[in-house]
């Protein structure tokens, strides 16, 4: 793909400011251009509140990383060592393999890289009186929580980064409004999806809404649906790669 030449389609991303990379990567490999359409950025905690937190979630007898801005955030915050019997879970492989890069062995995660995934894992059936880190952000990954409740844990929260909201850049908007070539939503975030809806100026929402949709889970599928979106396929899950193969998949089946 020349730099003179515009890609045959797109992939929309609505991943956080600065964090389009991987999918811009992955989209460029199969000859796909990316627009970016930021609902936020990701901000590190950094007060003495938080790295209390986070000393007392790391104590527990099960450490739960959400995502891998959790595990940069806490890394930044004090080393990550694994205690002797403890167990150190992520929601998918790439929180996964950020824990291994912070020198912690033996992490769990689910092939089914969400939140349902997760809670379908044995070690998580039964936490009668387990503590349970769960070292976060506030917001998303909202049936967690009160899962692990349920199960007899008792949580030790650490929110050890936060999601400042931004608009869009009007750049981003006037090229999706501007958009001719097919394109396809990549949806790994049901908050991501509520939030650049709420903001875009109708034109630009109208022009979203017509775009196919990769998403990460059944369950975003389905919430891609009930917001009006036509043209729903389930990616394997929620990697860049993931994504933008279903995304392909999609495309290849209307042509």
């Amino acid at each position: 793909m020349s730099a003179r030449t515009p890609p045959a389609w797109y992939v929309i991303s609505l991943r956080p400011r600065g964090e389009h990379a991987p999918l811009r990567r992955a989209a460029a490999r199969r000859g796909a251009g990316l627009i970016a359409l930021s609902p936020w950025r990701l901000r590190a905690r950094e007060d003495d509140a938080t790295r209390a937190a986070l000393r007392d979630a790391l104590r527990a007898h099960a450490v739960l990383f959400t995502s891998p801005a959790a595990v940069r955030a806490a890394r930044a915050l004090q080393p990550l060592r694994a205690r002797r019997g403890q167990r150190w879970l992520a929601v998918g492989a790439g929180t996964a393999a950020a824990l291994r890069r912070a020198g912690v062995d033996g992490v769990l995660s689910p092939a089914r890289m969400d939140s349902e995934g997760l809670l379908a894992l044995p070690e998580l059936a039964d936490l009668r009186g387990a503590r349970v880190g769960f070292v976060t952000a506030p917001g998303g990954r909202g049936m967690l929580a009160p899962a692990l409740h349920a199960r007899g844990a008792e949580l030790l929260r650490a929110d050890v980064y936060e999601r400042e909201p931004v608009a869009p850049a009007a750049r981003d908007v006037a090229r999706l409004r501007a958009l001719a070539a097919p394109a396809v939503l990549a949806l790994s975030s049901g908050e991501a999806l509520q939030r650049i809806l709420d903001v875009l100026p109708p034109p630009a929402r109208a022009q979203l809404l017509r775009a196919r949709v990769a998403a990460a889970s059944e369950r975003l599928a389905a919430l891609a649906r009930a917001h009006g979106f036509a043209e729903v396929r389930v990616a394997r899950g929620p990697r860049p790669r993931d994504l933008v193969d279903a995304a392909a998949a999609a495309l290849a089946d209307a042509a």
